[in-house]
């Protein structure tokens, strides 16, 4: 304990330290924990001994596994299902084609075809830790890139099994090595195929059986003592179990704890399970990329840089072409297409056990293991930068799409409908099938090619060009709906509007009160912010489901309506441009008097029974909002 808490105490300050620059400086956890254990690790050489490090990665490493096990409980058995096509195709293909070409890569240089396949299989994963966490942090799990690159790492996790049962037959000796054998090939090792095969379904067997009929009667039980911390104590307990049962038989712990995870998917302690675990998941995934960084063999990598790096070149290089491949014949675009191929093209943690497996059997040369665990850690290291040179040439791709030349319009309209997203679609549908004819412009040419599928005609082009306006006929249009995403743009559109023709009726969609203020300054006839119409919608459900009638609900509603968009009115006269809303004092006091009168209006309304006489706004107030719309509109 004395010398494992100075151990300690260095990890968790370069954490605390490090970490939030790198994400500061827009880099990512992972390369912060990453940088970290260089630091701590082969610079100044605080990472503890060899055996301390060894045993603390083994610990470490159930980071993974618990994150295996939270992507586990998003998905459920029919999600997995529907995935199946992509697991069996997209990452079978990655796993054969980029094994195939490494394997043949290393014949040429003069390894043995044993050697070869082995170096491929063991270089042909990818590091589900560093990608999966890096996607989460930057919300790209659902792209289509990220799930493609997630089917992809799930299948080799799974594909970890044939690999390890696989090696014994490229065994070049018949004595085991001097290398010791990993625990996960315990009971493996020496195994027959039909017995591989049995123990393998077995073992998936009981964790189904484990998830169905034993893990809900134990969240009961323990829930009924009321002691918070058993929780805790019974999700760890489920993730160690299952990892030490798959370790038993030799199998991936990853994989183990995904499918506990499939499994309780969709138990109704799935949210306690996630609460609990992810705290432990977050802290000792960092734990577990420190210790690769600390690990790095940097004295090798002086020793022969020119070889060590260009290893790690030429295998992600190779990666890189496989994946690529796969992505075009997968017809996979733009973004998510360079997301698939950079995430995935770096070596994995799974690496490190098939090569220990590999030494164990004397089927790697130890000079040849010690330089691939350096370039898989390399290769690891470099991963986050890919992330950011996939963020790169994804915006490359969006500013080579903006130089597209914009579409000829062909009729000019009275109505003018500015940016066609789920604001402007909406309101373009009901113009039209109204019998109104609109001209529709939008920036995003996806966009606009898919509204034509749908057999609404509109036009590519940049609203905010004031070339773009003339050429819809902004001249002679008599109302003009500013409906675009970006607020910026659409206070830049009608500033061109209004120079171009002063007398114009603009219609515009306010994202928040401060955008509604700048609106109503640049005199804005109609102002209608997006949500709050759906919101009064939703409130009003909820006074009703609350126990008020439908008449009551829908009159407060009302009341609600008129003296919100009258208040904001009076706010938009004291609102000050550049200065926050919580520190104009003049605001903040007159927001707190509106809300007394509001409350009050809401409160007596009823309070002498349903035929009490309505409550009505100022009309001193009111006209200016109900005829002309400002500021508020909705």
């Amino acid at each position: 304990m004395e010398t494992f808490l100075p151990v300690a105490t260095v990890y968790l300050l370069t954490m605390v330290i490090a970490v939030p620059l790198s994400a500061r400086l827009g880099l990512g956890s992972v390369l912060g924990y990453l940088i970290s254990g260089i630091v701590i690790g082969p610079v100044l050489g605080l990472a503890g001994s060899a055996r301390e490090m060894a045993d603390l990665q083994h610990f470490a490493e159930f980071g993974v596994v618990m994150m295996m096990f939270l992507i586990g409980l998003e998905l459920d058995p029919r999600t997995l299902w529907q995935m199946r096509h992509k697991l069996l195709g997209l990452a079978g293909m990655q796993i054969l084609g980029t094994v195939a070409l490494l394997a043949t890569v290393a014949m040429v240089l003069g390894q043995s075809w044993q050697v070869s396949l082995a170096m491929g299989m063991i270089l042909s994963l990818s590091s589900t830790a560093i990608v999966l966490q890096t996607l989460s942090e930057k919300s790209l799990m659902q792209t289509a890139g990220g799930r493609s690159a997630f089917a992809v790492l799930l299948t080799q996790d799974i594909a970890v099994i044939p690999m390890i049962a696989l090696m014994p037959l490229l065994a070049v000796q018949t004595a085991v090595g001097t290398g010791e054998q990993h625990p996960d090939a315990a009971m493996l090792h020496g195994l027959p195929g039909w017995a591989l095969a049995l123990v393998t379904v077995g073992a998936v067997a009981v964790i189904i059986l484990i998830g169905q009929y034993l893990v809900r009667p134990a969240f009961r039980y323990v829930n009924a003592s009321r002691v918070g911390e058993l929780d805790t104590a019974l999700a760890l307990l489920i993730v160690v179990g299952i990892a030490s049962l798959m370790q038993f038989v030799g199998l991936s712990h990853a994989l183990g704890t995904f499918l506990a995870g499939v499994v309780l998917a969709g138990s109704e302690f799935r949210h306690d399970l996630e609460g609990q675990i992810a705290p432990f998941k977050g802290l000792l995934l960092g734990l577990f990329f420190i210790t690769v960084g600390a690990g790095m063999d940097v004295q090798t990598l002086l020793d022969r840089p020119v070889t060590i790096l260009g290893m790690t070149v030429t295998l992600m290089a190779i990666k890189s072409l496989v994946l690529y491949g796969i992505a075009r014949v997968t017809r996979l675009k733009g973004r998510d297409r360079s997301l698939f191929t950079l995430s995935l093209a770096q070596a994995g943690e799974f690496g490190f056990v098939l090569i220990s497996f590999a030494l164990s059997l004397s089927i790697l040369p130890r000079q040849l293991a010690q330089s691939m665990l350096l370039v898989i850690a390399l290769s690891m290291l470099a991963t986050p930068l890919l992330f950011i040179l996939s963020d790169y040439i994804s915006r490359r791709i969006a500013e080579e799409r903006a130089v597209v030349p914009p579409d000829e319009i062909e009729e000019q309209q009275p109505i003018i409908i500015a940016g066609i997203g789920r604001f402007g679609q909406v309101v373009n549908r009901l113009v039209t099938m109204s019998g109104f004819q609109t001209t529709v412009l939008d920036h995003d040419l996806e966009v606009i090619q898919v509204m034509r599928r749908f057999g609404f005609k509109g036009y590519f082009g940049d609203p905010t060009r004031p070339e773009i306006l003339r050429a819809a006929g902004i001249g002679k249009a008599q109302i003009l709906v500013a409906a675009m995403d970006d607020p910026e743009a659409n206070m830049r559109l009608i500033r061109h509007a209004r120079e171009i023709k002063p007398d114009i009726v603009i219609i515009a969609r306010a994202y928040d009160r401060v955008n509604v203020y700048r609106l109503y300054d640049a005199k804005v006839d109609h102002i209608v912010r997006e949500t709050f119409d759906s919101s009064l919608r939703a409130g009003r459900y909820v006074l009703e489901r609350a126990g008020l009638s439908e008449y009551e609900a829908a009159e407060l509603e009302r009341i609600y309506y008129q003296m919100d968009r009258a208040g904001l009115r009076q706010l938009a006269e004291v609102w000050k441009p550049g200065v926050a809303l919580e520190s104009n004092a003049e605001y903040v006091a007159r927001s707190r008097e509106l809300n007394r009168q509001l409350e009050n209006a809401l409160m007596e309304r009823f309070a002498h029974g349903s035929g009490a006489a309505q409550v009505s706004v100022n009309e001193d107030d009111l006209p200016h909002y109900v005829e002309r719309g400002r500021p508020g509109g909705r």
